[in-house]
């Protein structure tokens, strides 16, 4: 017996799906652990052997084949260290999402996470039934209480593994990023350790799978409630904690502790994850977007040369009529600064064959938002073609506060097949743009300085159709993440119409929403798997 534990953290990327691909990673992962930090037990995330989530991949049997064939091939390729692993596991109860030890070239020991979430993004009792007993595994002396993930958020499962002989908490986990997560998670695990008074290992999934980016930082909390160490944000690591073994409680030492990210930094970060692993694990060798001179685009722009490297993006400006001279001297100069490949597309010859075409139909009626719609379809078109041609996957430009409120053409600018900046406010995204110009100023000022446009009329600026966004924001804040009515809204100040137009415009065009690309996720209410609004309702009227 040696008179220190040494767990090694494997802080990984994993791909939903690929139970193969992630046995081999955790195998080699787990040999590093072994050879190279003389670790006696490494720990990887929940459900790495098959990613998370895996939605409903866990309703075919062939998933379960597969992970029970990789299971058995990686428990005697990993000997001479232990092995604590996420995988799902079918017996006579039903699937659970287990914690398993392999050990000796064996399943050891099984977990069965006990806190089944399903709220938000979550939906694991669609999936899983819900174990009920602690499991407590001793490696070199130290006795450590298994948990998963939402089992900390919950007193119970920690206080029967104290129960049951733990010293310290063991807790895998695949907890998706949101702003000021980071903080909760801190908060939670503290409660627990003051319940128990047991420290924990918290060990967490790094990387992006559709919509939900992982941070990672992974820490380790001592039995006072203090971060002894923290694993960086946004990175694969594998990291060694230090349990001193013989004590009722075994509190680990002292390691290094990575600093907090700035909220701009995590959030700029969390996006160039999910572009990059969305890109790269769906095979695209890159990007095309649409640069228009305005802040959406700029940013994205931004967000794609630091997930993929320049030479694998390519922008392209479309003018019209009503495109100012800045505009076209601004996207040049941005994707000059960036350097990637940059084209210019004149759309005027498509938009008028379009309304000649059109001509007859129209005849008699006013000019109003369609000739607009037509602007912007043709400019999918072109973005389309592109990416068709070139293999380059479609990145939109738009963001949250414009789709809230409907203010983006269907098989238009909406077109593409991920939105980076989905769940970003416009606020935010002036923020975004201040912080990378902070790290080398390639958005020109004047895209951050001047009102932003559509530029799809003469003149034309969002604030046209649009509260400022320094009110609309906040609104949708209230409306969209915190679930408050408009009555709550207006007594907080803000004036009833304004929050009556804006609140119906957000309902009203859930149509619009549900045909749009996936984005990042980055807040705790998101479009999407977040909020699952009908399409078809008579809620909206109650409003008018």
């Amino acid at each position: 017996m040696t008179d220190t534990l040494k767990i090694a953290l494997a802080q990984v990327d994993t791909l939903v799906g690929d139970v193969e691909g992630n046995a081999e990673r955790i195998r080699d992962w787990a040999i590093r652990a072994r050879d190279e930090l003389g670790a006696h037990l490494v720990v990887f995330p929940e459900l790495a052997i098959t990613g998370y989530p895996p939605e409903d991949l866990l309703l075919r049997a062939s998933l379960h084949e597969r992970s029970g064939r990789a299971l058995h091939a990686l428990a005697p390729a990993v000997r001479g260290i232990d092995v604590v692993l996420g995988a799902p596991v079918l017996d006579e109860r039903g699937l659970h999402n287990s914690a398993l030890l392999l050990r000796d070239g064996r399943v050891a020991a099984r977990y069965d996470k006990q806190v089944l979430p399903n709220y938000s993004v979550f939906d694991e009792k669609r999936y899983f039934v819900p174990g009920h007993e602690a499991c407590v595994i001793e490696v070199a002396g130290v006795r450590l209480g298994l948990t998963v993930c939402e089992d900390v958020w919950q007193p119970e499962p920690v206080a029967s593994a104290r129960e049951a002989g733990a010293a310290a908490i063991l807790n895998i986990n695949a907890s998706p990023y949101h702003r000021g997560k980071l903080e909760e998670r801190v908060e939670t695990l503290r409660a627990r350790v003051r319940e128990s008074r047991l420290p924990v290992v918290y060990l967490n999934l790094v990387g992006a799978q559709d919509e939900l980016v992982f941070d990672g930082q992974s820490m380790v909390m001592g039995h006072e409630g203090e971060v002894l160490q923290r694993l960086p944000a946004w990175r694969e690591d594998l990291a060694l904690v230090e349990v001193p073994a013989g004590d009722e409680v075994a509190n680990p030492l002292p390691g290094p502790v990575a600093t907090p990210q700035s909220e701009a930094q995590e959030l700029y970060e969390a996006l160039v994850m999910g572009v990059r692993d969305y890109v790269r694990k769906n095979g695209f060798q890159g990007v095309v977007l649409g640069l228009s001179g305005g802040i959406d685009s700029a940013l994205t722009l931004c967000i794609a040369v630091d997930a993929l490297g320049a030479e694998a993006v390519e922008a392209v400006m479309m003018p019209y009529r009503y495109t100012a001279s800045i505009s076209l001297e601004d996207a040049r100069a941005q994707a000059a600064s960036l350097g990637v490949r940059y084209r210019e597309i004149p759309i005027v010859p498509m938009v008028e064959a379009f309304l000649a075409s059109l001509a007859g139909e129209f005849e008699g009626m006013p000019r109003d938002a369609t000739e607009e719609n037509i602007q912007a379809r043709c400019r999918g078109i072109i973005l389309m073609a592109i990416s068709n041609k070139t293999g380059r996957m479609l990145l939109t430009t738009g963001n949250k506060s414009e789709m809230a409120v409907g203010y983006a053409t269907l098989y238009g600018d909406m077109a593409g097949g991920f939105a980076p900046l989905k769940d970003v406010s416009k606020l935010w995204v002036y923020r975004l743009a201040q912080y990378r110009n902070g790290i080398s100023p390639v958005i020109p000022d004047r895209v951050i300085q001047r009102p932003p446009s559509a530029e799809l009329a003469p003149d034309q600026q969002d604030s046209d159709s649009l509260p400022p966004y320094e009110i609309l924001d906040p609104i949708l804040e209230r409306f969209v993440e915190q679930d408050q009515s408009v009555e709550e809204i207006v007594r907080a100040g803000f004036d009833a119409e304004t929050v009556h137009r804006v609140a119906t415009l957000v309902l009203r065009n859930e149509y619009k929403r549900r045909q749009a690309p996936p984005g990042v996720r980055v807040t705790r209410r998101a479009f999407g798997k977040d909020r699952r609004f009908p399409i078809t309702s008579g809620y909206a009227r109650l409003l008018s």
